[in-house]
């Protein structure tokens, strides 16, 4: 029985495309669902006082 290698590139490429294809499916199903969570929103409203000394004037 004499072993035969198969060096078509067309299965190569068939494989690269289903790889590829299967990858972009999967991310963006990742992105999907993270989009049906619902992060919540701080709520708290952050308020820094600058004082007046800090503040030069430049001309």
């Amino acid at each position: 029985m004499q072993f035969v290698k198969k060096t078509s590139s067309r299965m190569s490429i068939v494989r690269l495309i289903v790889k590829l294809s299967l990858a972009i499916l999967i991310l963006i199903g990742i992105v999907f669902l993270l989009n049906k969570i619902d992060f919540p929103s701080p709520v708290k409203n952050i308020e820094k006082v600058i004082p007046n000394e800090n503040f030069k004037i430049i001309k």
